[in-house]
């Protein structure tokens, strides 16, 4: 257990990763591809299970299409490679829907480790570069950076985008950066949530009239014994990457790639929380789906994960689970249920603070955690209430995803030879189901000859107003081709070929 849970807690992967210069190939369809291998992970290079981050403060060809193929890490992770300045210097980066900026190491980085591991522009090599200087940071969930504004000429594919505003990194103190074998970030995220307002790539693509059709899509490939990840096409889409039509939702919030979808079926029962609509983010650079802990805490019960035992949880089950049952079946709005027993200080509408009796007296009102579990139970019963279950099965109910609740970092082990016998899961987008099978939704990880399972699913809980959200990462994206429409502002999602 020790042994799975240093893989799990982890925070890189050590990938060899050649830089050589690109190959280049057009093909009938006019798309250009370029090839990238993907290494055989081995015990002494595995350091880690991903780089993720967990939060939403990362800054709330006329011919034809263009690809960027991508690398496949650890089925968590996808990267390329694309050149910076005249002539180009060529750097791994990872294509990231969640962020705008993009940044690599700066040859004037000399006081962080994480800048001396990987490859470092250097302007003074460049005839295009132009000067800028501004002072810049952001912040991800794995770590952050800071540096300057420059810019120059991006090479991506055959594409040269040129005079692109890009940061010059010259502080990477995140653990995960050392370790890391990309050497930035290139978001594709809108201009919204661009530090320094530096247009993303596909802007400027845009602008400069480099692109058939405005749109980018992902294919990534889940076969972990495929030579390629998968790839990034801008410019239009591939056909032999989807089967099908795609379905369309449109963009409800410009930043992330942020739109509207309904509830999480598993094995077809609706989880509850989301069936009146949740939000979600399509996010390339998040490797797992996250979401609120409530239903992921249902999702690890369903499939037998393995989670930390929240007492806050069970306590408040034992204690008041009989109580938010009666409220319930009395017609309680759910939304005030935690308040009227004076577990929390919102019912949904407004602060209950003043003048409000408690039932369990004033000296818990408004303790966040005990609120959090409240506001859990209530959904979990009221979700059993609807399929007629007695009190005692009801609250038992309650009491077990009490302890299929999340660990700390959001993974949750599962069993490898259980994975047949699990539930398929299902979202709903534009009314349609997206359902995503025990094997796509299950991570294997292999370790010296050893085969590690993980949920695919972690918590991630943002409040109202701005939540719920959902964070459809690379598990979702694998199973779905992904079309990113900047032009009509929507995403479309097809199945995956």
């Amino acid at each position: 257990m020790m042994r799975r849970r240093q893989l799990l807690l982890a925070t890189a992967c050590l990938w060899a990763l050649s830089c050589a210069p690109l190959f280049r190939a057009s093909t009938p369809d006019g798309l250009l591809r370029v090839g990238l291998n993907k290494n055989k992970l081995n015990r002494e290079a595995l350091a880690a299970a991903k780089v993720e981050r967990q939060h939403d403060s990362r800054r709330l060809r006329a011919a034809g299409a263009d690809e960027v193929p991508l690398i496949d890490y650890l089925n968590t992770q996808y990267f390329g490679v694309v050149g910076i300045g005249t002539p180009p210097q060529n750097f791994t980066v990872i294509f990231d829907t969640g962020s705008s900026n993009l940044w690599i190491p700066s040859s004037k980085c000399y006081f962080s480790i994480a800048c001396y591991f990987h490859h470092r522009y250097r302007s003074g090599k460049s005839s295009t570069y132009k000067a800028d200087g501004e002072a810049c940071e952001i912040t991800y969930g794995s770590g952050s950076i800071s540096g300057f504004f420059s810019k120059d000429n991006v090479l991506v594919g055959d594409l040269v985008v040129k005079s692109q505003k890009f940061i010059e990194t010259t502080r990477e103190p995140s653990f995960s950066f050392i370790l890391g074998k990309f050497d930035g970030i290139l978001g594709l995220g809108y201009p919204e949530i661009s530090v320094g307002k530096a247009p993303p790539i596909w802007q400027n693509m845009k602008e400069q009239k480099l692109l058939k059709d405005d749109v980018f899509s992902f294919w990534l490939n889940r076969n972990p014994d495929a030579s390629s990840g998968g790839e990034l096409v801008f410019g239009g889409v591939d056909p032999k990457h989807f089967k099908g039509n795609h379905t369309y939702v449109p963009v409800s919030r410009k930043g992330y790639w942020q739109f509207n979808m309904g509830d999480l079926l598993i094995d077809g029962h609706s989880t509850g929380f989301c069936a009146k609509g949740c939000a979600a983010i399509a996010d390339s650079g998040t490797s797992l789906l996250a979401g609120p802990t409530a239903i992921v805490a249902q999702v690890n019960h369903a499939i037998g994960a393995e989670g930390i035992i929240s007492t806050e949880c069970k306590e408040v089950v034992s204690q008041y689970g009989e109580m938010i049952l009666n409220l319930l079946i009395a017609q309680t709005n759910p939304q005030k249920v935690c308040s009227q027993i004076g577990l929390c200080m919102f019912d949904g509408i407004h602060s209950v603070s003043e003048g409000i009796e408690s039932v369990v007296g004033k000296e818990n009102l408004g303790s966040d955690v005990m609120c959090s579990a409240c506001q859990m139970a209530v959904v979990w019963i009221e979700n059993q209430l609807r399929e007629n279950k007695t009190k005692e099965i009801i609250l038992q109910y309650a009491n077990q995803l009490c302890e299929r609740l999340p660990s700390p970092n959001g993974e949750s082990t599962v069993s490898c030879h259980q994975i047949s016998k699990m539930p398929n899961l299902a979202f709903t987008i534009a009314d349609k189901t997206f359902t995503l099978t025990p094997e796509q939704y299950i991570v294997k990880l292999d370790q010296g000859g050893q085969t590690v399972c993980i949920s695919g699913f972690m918590a991630f809980d943002i409040p109202p107003p701005r939540g719920p959200i959902w964070i459809l990462g690379g598990v979702f994206m694998g199973a779905y081709h992904t079309v990113f429409d900047f032009g009509k502002d929507r995403i479309g999602f097809a199945k995956s070929a």
